[in-house]
Formats: C-alpha cells, sequence, structure tokens
C-alpha cells in the first residue's frame, strides 16, 4: 500500500511535487487546508492539509487527521469523530510513525496520496489510473476514497484494513489479482505496527492466524452465518453476508438500521471483539468476543499439555515437563524419558487420562481445508487390544482412543490442543497416552539394601512434617474460630437484611437482639448434606448459572431443592442476598417459596421447595412428553404466570422486574400450577419509579426487550416482553431461537408471518391435534404479538394482559410489526445484544 524514500533518493521524488516546492507560488490562490478554515471532507489535488488539519466526513462521523495513539509518535488516521473515545479505525503509516508537526498530506502531481515531512515523503495510495482532477474524500462509513475527475475510485482505504472491520469492508480475496483483505492486530496497545495476530478469510471460512499457525476457525458460512459463532443467528443488528464468484470471495456486512455505531475490532491479545455504543452510559457495549475462551485457542499450551479452562492455565501430561524455550503458554512439553519401541521389560506402555477433548497431531497438516483434524484415521475393529498392539509397534504414535461403536482413533508426533473439562462434561473422552515403561511402576521389588542410606534422611523428613503439621492443626482450629465469628456475624446481618427491608448487608448483633420479628431461617450446613447424600449426583436435578441444583429431604419428610452456589459461578453473595431478600418478602401461589437459606463453611445455599415436575421448558422443549401438557393445563400455565407477574408489577410491597422470564425459570407443581423462580436478577422499583437504566446488561437471549438490549432501560414492560415471547412458546411449544421459515429470524416472526398472511391457527402445536380452543388460541396469540411489539410504550401492562386473557369482552388492538421479527426487513430500532455481559442462566428444576 505504502512506500517511502529517505535522503538524497528522496530527492527525484521530490522534484516531481511542483504543487510543493512551487506551494507558495503556484498554489497561493488556491484553497489550502490547514486546519484554520472551515472543516471539509474533500482534499483537492495541490492542496494540503497540516499536521494540525482535519477532514471530516459530511456526516460527522469520521475524521481523518495526524493523531498519536499514545506515544509521541504522530500517524495519519481515521478514528471515529461522533464517539468520546475517538476509537482509531484505521491507520495509513503503521509502519512508519513521524515526529515533531512538519507533516503534511497533500495529492502530488502524478496523483499519488502521500504524507512529506522534512526530505521523507511516504506514498498512502497506489498507482493511479489518472494523476488528473485526483480528489481525497473522507465518507461517513469511515472510508477514504481517492477520485478521479469523473468520480471514479481509484484508491480506497477500505481495501487496506488495519486492525478494524467497519460495516462495508471485506475480508476475503480477489481470485484474479491474489489481493488479500484480512485484519491485522496491533503490536502492542501504543504501537500500531503489524502484531501477532491476523484475521483473514480462507473459501467459506474465516481463521484467526499467528504466523502459519492457526488459532482458531469460525467454521464454514451456513446461509445464515458461521457454523461455530452461534451469535451470529441471535443477532438483530447485523446483516451478514458471504460473497463469491470468479473474482472475488469475500465476507461482509452491513446494518439493519443506520443509528447503532458498532466497531469489531481484533485486538493485541488476538481476541477478536464486536462492540456497540451506548449514547446513555457514553461507553461501548460488548456484543461479543471470540475465541470466547482461552482453551478455545488453538494449540494454546503447546505440545503435550493440558489447558485447564476454570484457571486459564496449562500443564503438562504426566511423563513431560516444560520446554526450556518456552515462551508464554505456547512453548509446550517435551518428554522425561523417550520412547524405546523395544520389547519385554522395556516396552512402552499407556496412560489413561479421562474427560479431555480429542487432540490435534502435529504430523497431520492443518491447513485451509481441513483446519481441524481432530481425529487420526479412525479404523472400525473389535478388539481394542489389537489396536493398541498396533500403536505399541508404531513408533510414531503418540496416542489412541476407543469408543464403544468400535471405532478407534490414532495420532501421531505431537499432540496438540488437549483441554480438560470437568468430571461431568457430557462431551467428555477418554484417550490413551503412550509413555516410556520406566515411567510406571513394573511391579518388581527394588533391592531393600538401596535404601538403607536413605533411611535417616526419612527419619529426619517425618520428624519435621509431623512438627509442621502440628503447628498447623493448631493455627487451623484457631482460624476456623475466627471463621465461625465471622459466619456468625454474616448469619446475623443477613437476618437483619431480611427482615428490617433494609437493602444491605448492614447491622449489629444488639440491633438483632432488640428486634421481635421472627428470624428467616437458617440451615446448617450438615442437615442440608445429610438431607441431600452429602450432595451426591442421584440427587443432583439440574445445573444453571448460579451453579448445582439437588433434591433432598429433610428429616420431617418434606421434599427440597437445594441451590448451591458453585466456586467457579459468576454470580455470587450479591445474587445470592438479592433472591434471598425478595422471595422472602413475596407470598404468592405462583411464586416459588424459599424455605431459608445456609451460609456456612464458606457456602452458599438456599434451599426452595420442591417441585416434582420440573420446569416448563422440559415439557415443551424437552424429552418429557409422557404427561403432555394439554391445552386446559396451558391455559392454566399461561394464567398463572400472568397472575405472578402481575403479583410482583402491582401488588408487591414494591414493584419488582424479574427481567430473566423463560421457560427454564417456570417451575411446575404436582398438579401442574406454575411458579416464578430464580430471582438473582431481578431488580425492586418504588411506587414512584417506572425505569431504570443499567450498564450490566443480564438476561437471557430471545427473551430480552429491545429497548433493554439496546439501551439497558428495563420496566414492567421488559417482563411484558419476556412474557409475550414465553405465551408464543407454550402456544407452539418451539423455542423462539430458531429459525421457522426462510424470512423469519426467530418464532416472533414466525408468528409475525401467520399473522399477516391470516394463517396464525398453524402455529399450534401439534402434539396438541383437535384439543385446542381456536377461539382462545387466536386471542392468546394476538396477545402475545401485543407483548412483543418494538416499543415498550406500545405494550400493554400485565394488568391489562390479564384482562385479557380472562375477560373474552375485552376488545383488543390490532399489533404492530413486533421486534426482532424478520431479518430482512427489521424494525426501526435494532436491539444490541451483550454476548460478554449475558446471565444466560439454564437451571434445570428444583
Amino acid at each position: 500500500m505504502a512506500d517511502y524514500d529517505i535522503s538524497k533518493r528522496n530527492m527525484a521524488t521530490m522534484r516531481k511535487f511542483p504543487c510543493i516546492s512551487l506551494l507558495l507560488f503556484s498554489c497561493f490562490y488556491m484553497q489550502v487546508y490547514n486546519g484554520t478554515v472551515a472543516a471539509t471532507d474533500t482534499l483537492f489535488q495541490c492542496q494540503i492539509m497540516t499536521a494540525s488539519g482535519l477532514l471530516t466526513s459530511s456526516g460527522n462521523a469520521f475524521e481523518l487527521g495526524f493523531f498519536s495513539t499514545g506515544s509521541t509518535n504522530l500517524y495519519l488516521v481515521i478514528r471515529m469523530r461522533n464517539v468520546a473515545t475517538k476509537d482509531i479505525v484505521w491507520i495509513a503509516n503503521r509502519d512508519l510513525p513521524f515526529t515533531g508537526s512538519s507533516m503534511i498530506l497533500t495529492i502530488n502531481d502524478d496523483g499519488y496520496l502521500v504524507i512529506v515531512s522534512g526530505r521523507t515523503s511516504y506514498r498512502v495510495s497506489d498507482d493511479p489510473s489518472s494523476s488528473q482532477n485526483v480528489s481525497a474524500t473522507l465518507l461517513d462509513s469511515g472510508n477514504l476514497v481517492l477520485r478521479d475527475g469523473s468520480m471514479d475510485i481509484l484508491w480506497q482505504s477500505f481495501d487496506y484494513p488495519s486492525n478494524t472491520f467497519l460495516p462495508g469492508m471485506k475480508l476475503g480475496c480477489n481470485n484474479k489479482t491474489g489481493k488479500v483483505w484480512s485484519l491485522t492486530s496491533w503490536l502492542d496497545e501504543e504501537d500500531p505496527n503489524n502484531g501477532d495476530f491476523e484475521v483473514r478469510m480462507v473459501s467459506n471460512e474465516v481463521f484467526l492466524m499467528r504466523g502459519t499457525e492457526i488459532l482458531w476457525s469460525s467454521g464454514p458460512w451456513n446461509g445464515h452465518g458461521f457454523d461455530l459463532m452461534p451469535e451470529m443467528r441471535l443477532n438483530y443488528i447485523f446483516n451478514y453476508s458471504l460473497y463469491s464468484d470468479e473474482n472475488e470471495t469475500y465476507f461482509s456486512y452491513s446494518l439493519y438500521h443506520p443509528e447503532p455505531i458498532t466497531r469489531f475490532s481484533l485486538d493485541v491479545d488476538g481476541r477478536m471483539r464486536e462492540f456497540a455504543w451506548l449514547e446513555n452510559n457514553q461507553q461501548w457495549n460488548l456484543l461479543w468476543s471470540q475465541p470466547k475462551q482461552f482453551c478455545s485457542i488453538l494449540n494454546s499450551c503447546g505440545s503435550f499439555s493440558r489447558c485447564f479452562e476454570d484457571t486459564q492455565s496449562c500443564k503438562c501430561l504426566r511423563g513431560f515437563y516444560p520446554s526450556e524455550n518456552q515462551q508464554g503458554h505456547n512453548g509446550g512439553c517435551i518428554r522425561s524419558i523417550p520412547l524405546t519401541c523395544g520389547n519385554g521389560d522395556n516396552k512402552d506402555r499407556f496412560l489413561g487420562i479421562d474427560d479431555v477433548t480429542y487432540p490435534l497431531s502435529a504430523m497431520q497438516q492443518i491447513n485451509a481445508s481441513n483446519p481441524f483434524p481432530y481425529l487420526g484415521p479412525q479404523i472400525s475393529i473389535s478388539d481394542e487390544n489389537s489396536y493398541k498392539e498396533a500403536c505399541l509397534n508404531n513408533c510414531n504414535c503418540s496416542a489412541y482412543a476407543y469408543n464403544t461403536t468400535g471405532h478407534c482413533a490414532i495420532w501421531y508426533g505431537d499432540l496438540l490442543n488437549l483441554q480438560q473439562l470437568s468430571s461431568n462434561y457430557p462431551t467428555g473422552h477418554r484417550i490413551f497416552v503412550k509413555l516410556a515403561a520406566s515411567e510406571f511402576n513394573n511391579g518388581k521389588a527394588a533391592n531393600w539394601l538401596e535404601w538403607i542410606p536413605a533411611i535417616p534422611v526419612v527419619l529426619l523428613v517425618l520428624l519435621t512434617a509431623s512438627f509442621f503439621i502440628f503447628r498447623w492443626r493448631k493455627s487451623l482450629k484457631n482460624k476456623g474460630e475466627m471463621e465461625d465469628t465471622r459466619q456468625d456475624i454474616l448469619l446475623f446481618d443477613l437476618e437483619m437484611s431480611i427482615t428490617s427491608g433494609s437493602n444491605d448487608f448492614s447491622g449489629s448483633e444488639n440491633s438483632r437482639k432488640r428486634r421481635k420479628e421472627p428470624a428467616f431461617p437458617l440451615f446448617s450446613f450438615a442437615s442440608i448434606s445429610i438431607a441431600t447424600e452429602n450432595f451426591s449426583l442421584e440427587n443432583k436435578l439440574g445445573e444453571g448459572g448460579f451453579g448445582p441444583v439437588y433434591k433432598g429431604k429433610l428429616l420431617n419428610g418434606q421434599e427440597i431443592a437445594v441451590k448451591r452456589l458453585s466456586k467457579r459461578s459468576g454470580q455470587g453473595l450479591e445474587e445470592l442476598k438479592n433472591e434471598t431478600m425478595l422471595i422472602a418478602k413475596l407470598q404468592h401461589r405462583n411464586l416459588v417459596r424459599l424455605l431459608g437459606c445456609c451460609l456456612e463453611q464458606g457456602e452458599k445455599i438456599l434451599i426452595y421447595e420442591f417441585m416434582p415436575n420440573k420446569s416448563l421448558d422440559s415439557f415443551l422443549f424437552g424429552t418429557n412428553n409422557d404427561g403432555l401438557l394439554d391445552w386446559g393445563t396451558r391455559v392454566r400455565i399461561i394464567e398463572g404466570i400472568a397472575q405472578g407477574l402481575l403479583y410482583l408489577h402491582q401488588y408487591s410491597r414494591l414493584r419488582i422486574i424479574h427481567r430473566d422470564l423463560k421457560a427454564s425459570n417456570i417451575l411446575l407443581d404436582s398438579e401442574m400450577n406454575p411458579k416464578i423462580s430464580d430471582f438473582g436478577l431481578a431488580r425492586m422499583f418504588g411506587d414512584d419509579k417506572l425505569q431504570a437504566n443499567t450498564k450490566r446488561i443480564v438476561g437471557t437471549y430471545g427473551y430480552m426487550s429491545p429497548e433493554y438490549a439496546m439501551e439497558g432501560l428495563f420496566s414492567i414492560k421488559s417482563d411484558v416482553f419476556s412474557f409475550g415471547v414465553l405465551l408464543l412458546e407454550i402456544v407452539s411449544g418451539k423455542k423462539n431461537t430458531g429459525f421457522y421459515h426462510s424470512s423469519s429470524l426467530n418464532l416472533i416472526g414466525h408468528a409475525w408471518q401467520f399473522w399477516k398472511g391470516d394463517k396464525v391457527l398453524e402455529l399450534v402445536d401439534h402434539r396438541l391435534e383437535d384439543l385446542v380452543s381456536y377461539p382462545m388460541l387466536y386471542r392468546y396469540i394476538q396477545v402475545a404479538l401485543l407483548c412483543v411489539q418494538e416499543m415498550a410504550a406500545d405494550r400493554p401492562t400485565m394488568s391489562e394482559v390479564v384482562s385479557m386473557l380472562t375477560n373474552e369482552l375485552t376488545v383488543l388492538n390490532s399489533p404492530k410489526q413486533p421486534a426482532f421479527s424478520n431479518s430482512n426487513q427489521p424494525s426501526s430500532r435494532p436491539a444490541t445484544l451483550s454476548a460478554n455481559h449475558i446471565t444466560a442462566s439454564i437451571m434445570e428444576p428444583r
């Protein structure tokens, strides 16, 4: 893109610049743009822009000028003008910074866009096809275009991306010229020179590269998005597209509506991130990032090493040690003892490793057409021992795996990208890694005489260890007493918070003693352990964002559901306090009842009434179809949920916004009555407060209202939107997040298409057959569409919803086009969903 000459070699080039060398004469009577005249979006041939000047796009969206990136160096950059952070989206001279303030930008007589500083010139643009009447214009898209007199584009900055991918840019290649459009990270936070990471597209797949090494793949394009990026399907802002013909193959995107300000960047850490600007909060909101996790980056730990996602750390396999030239995580590990490929006692053996992903093999070629060779050659064989022997007899064989279907897989050379999963992870595998025989105990007794010199050393070690164990147990006892005291204070504060109506854990033991209100039930950890059979897997009901949920039985015979905060949970004391305070104060037949909590031994546990019929989603979308939800039961569930929300919004002491209403948070008792659960994300309002704003957008994809997802605004109308989605799911038996028609983005759009085509009865769950009441079904779908209208002011309140559902004489308005209803014709206000700040609780029955 750019060439530069320095010193004497540049004199010949300078002689070609009469517009510069004769500037005081030939350009004296022409407009000179130097930052002192009115801002413009265009630089004409023979004009100059000094270091203090600017080009500003016509809509004030972008500006071009000389700016610093954090050091004293100056670069010609395009940056966002309409956001407070002034983010840089393109850099012309990222490989040659300038110092001082003597630089100028101009278009020379040959039609090149150049930066001149003293005797150094830097050519920004390529060879122009025209050298007459050339001008450079900064567009509102952020694209700097060089045009000739006929307005044909000679060159554009969009063809030379840096680390930012804006709407309208291309990611791909020109099949004829071989030109590649790719993103390259900065070297560090202040140096924009080419860094270690590159994002490029090959065929129909996007790859994150480090040199020639593939670190991550998007998966192939499926017509709607990339296979390994499900967030693209749950998008309401961007119109993604992939174009391919004999000339070009590229990926691009545009905005459904011009209002959102967005940017996509490849950062110095190798992460790709998509942001949307929140004007109210004056900050960027992260929509999604890839790779999502450290271990998702291919070869993040190097060879013969396991990646632990929970700690974002690497650990060598048994029989291996870190390489001496290890740099960061990627250096890998090498064998402690080489393989012998011998026979008899020297024969190599296998070490079994459980709950891991299948690794890559270094001896298999990793290229664009086959970036994920997770398995080696697979052989159908019924005898695992025969295949084990085959691997032993091949010196290049590093590991093998065998599954119950009779298929084996083999890996050669170094093992890469091995991830260690938790023991209950459903997709974990068992592989066998080959080690030298001396890594194992061969069962032969060692000569006891060899141990005689070591006996005094062993005794000394045992005595020293005994002394330190005694001191440690004594300190542990003192620490335990202190922990008990701290825990008692925390329990007192929790009781005080619940019974006094306080919104924080403040209070004192004396104030608690002065209270006459009954204390909130507090369970001991020992009693909960007994009730759940020490939290056995047989008693586990499910797991969500908070942690696992277990079934238990108290000594009095009462069945309970125990919600235990996971140590690795993103939620904590704040969510526990929130849920405890709210549910303890709420009394309604359609809200789950909280029986108590436990805060002993560092645990955070909530105890609920047990719901024998699990959650609503297990009936609608799961395998629990034995007790099919007939139409009458669904009507009772719908009305119960509506009554529960009405109580939260209107009849409880404080107005409460649930913020995470969904099918998995509706529990069903023994008589199939619904109970709203999971109040960890709920918010309390005063009687005179109608809405609030938050910087932390939490909830679940598919149920979030557009004003909340986009701007962080939530109100009772946010819950109404979620109820409308839930109502459509109950009627149809389908999830909202799915494609049901060629032009429908989700179930909302699917229902809207039926409504416009007067085919709304076709939405009914096919399992109901003739059991449904069609007039009531039609009414319920109309109510649901009224609830999911884009503008919050157009949606009914829950009081009006209850009236619509229960009173056939209530007149219903005609619904407007709902939010997120069409992938090709979006509504006027697209939503911004945060993949980073979402708390997508998928908890199953309690």
